[in-house]
């Protein structure tokens, strides 16, 4: 039996790409215009995995802190919108992030839900959990306004998810 307060269980990991700040403030003000009010618990984000173990937090840690350390800050461009069905994404290019998330996904290997383990749709969620009637409004009147915006991720975040929300557990700035 788990002492007092102490039965929840361990929250899982969350991995971003940390955006630079004027394309997160163009892509948080598209969320907090289009996604559901009462659903929009999050500022705009760039997922890399969804819920890795808490066991792995060290070695995650470290791993992150190599790849941050050791890379430039990845080329990135806004490439315009993708239709995730009941909602809107800005969708994102970036060779670069691709491969250092491929090289998470080879260390993670076994601990990683089947969600983790595809490939990666880089992508910030400015709508979700709408009709799909909805969304597609949304895209024909946000398409020829989009545009393609090039950037430069600045490193990881590593997340804690607790009851729906997310805990900045460390963050990672690319150096090389």
């Amino acid at each position: 039996m788990a002492p007092v307060g102490t039965d929840h269980k361990p929250a899982p990991l969350l991995v971003t790409a940390d955006l630079p700040g004027d394309i997160f403030a163009w892509a948080d003000g598209l969320r907090r215009a289009h996604f559901p009010p009462e659903r929009n618990r999050l500022k705009a984000h760039v997922t890399l995995f969804h819920a890795l173990p808490p066991s792995v937090e060290g070695e995650l840690t470290r791993l992150l802190a190599d790849l941050a350390a050791g890379n430039a800050p990845p080329q990135a461009r806004v490439s315009g919108l993708m239709n995730l069905g009941r909602g809107t994404a800005l969708s994102i290019d970036s060779p670069g992030m691709t491969a250092l998330h491929s090289l998470i996904q080879q260390r993670m290997h076994g601990v990683m839900t089947p969600q983790d383990s595809q490939s990666l749709r880089l992508h910030i969620t400015i709508q979700n959990k709408v009709s799909p009637q909805e969304a597609r409004t949304l895209q024909a009147q946000l398409a020829p306004v989009i545009g393609e915006r090039a950037f430069r991720f600045r490193g990881f975040e590593l997340f804690a998810y607790e009851e729906g929300l997310w805990r900045l557990i460390r963050s990672f700035a690319f150096r090389g």
